[in-house]
């Protein structure tokens, strides 16, 4: 019997500009993916902002709901979905992602892949990479196979949209119960700065 485990995609809304630009373009309710190994949310990933107030600076981060980028868009939206995984995928994805955080300076947002999902065309660049496809590839390196497409093709609308995850929360981020009764990270926790 293999242990079940669960992971959890976020896809959230922050009402900027560029996320209503691309909401104008996919008409999707939400345009950026992250990845979390708690239902709590304090272990999230994703490419984004690198400072909540410069949206040009962009790369790989650990998202933090509280005082990161979201903490500055109090009435973002979104919807959390639950992945049931076994413990050796979870193994595996934490392997990918200590090649992302020992790294973490070398990689950009690729902000060329958007246009490229646009096209129907994977435009794909060393160390770069945009938010669904960062949370794409995690699953696709682990051995998890939930779409037939290349994950610099996978878009947060197809996370939304796949049987294989559960709706755990949809509605404002800062409503979300498990975060509200969460207590504050231990100073001591790893963090990105």
């Amino acid at each position: 019997m293999t242990d079940q485990r669960s992971v959890y995609i976020l896809l959230t809304n922050t009402g900027t500009l560029f996320t209503k630009m691309i909401r104008t373009y996919t008409r999707a309710p939400y345009n950026h993916a992250s990845i979390a190994f708690d239902r709590e949310l304090t272990e999230l990933y994703s490419f984004g902002r690198k400072n909540p107030y410069n949206p040009i600076d962009g790369g790989f981060v650990r998202e933090d709901i509280r005082t990161g980028t979201f903490s500055r868009y109090p009435n973002t939206t979104c919807v959390i979905y639950e992945l049931q995984v076994t413990e050796r995928e979870v193994e595996k994805m934490r392997r990918v992602l200590n090649v992302f955080i020992r790294s973490r300076e070398k990689y950009l947002y690729n902000l060329l892949g958007i246009i490229g999902v646009a096209l129907k065309e994977p435009v794909e660049f060393s160390n770069s990479y945009f938010c669904s496809q960062f949370v794409a590839e995690i699953l696709h390196r682990s051995g998890i196979k939930i779409w037939n497409k290349l994950p610099a093709l996978v878009t947060p609308d197809d996370f939304r949209q796949n049987e294989r995850l559960e709706l755990a929360y949809e509605g404002r981020l800062n409503e979300y119960a498990p975060i509200r009764a969460a207590a504050p990270e231990p100073a001591a926790a790893e963090r990105l700065e």
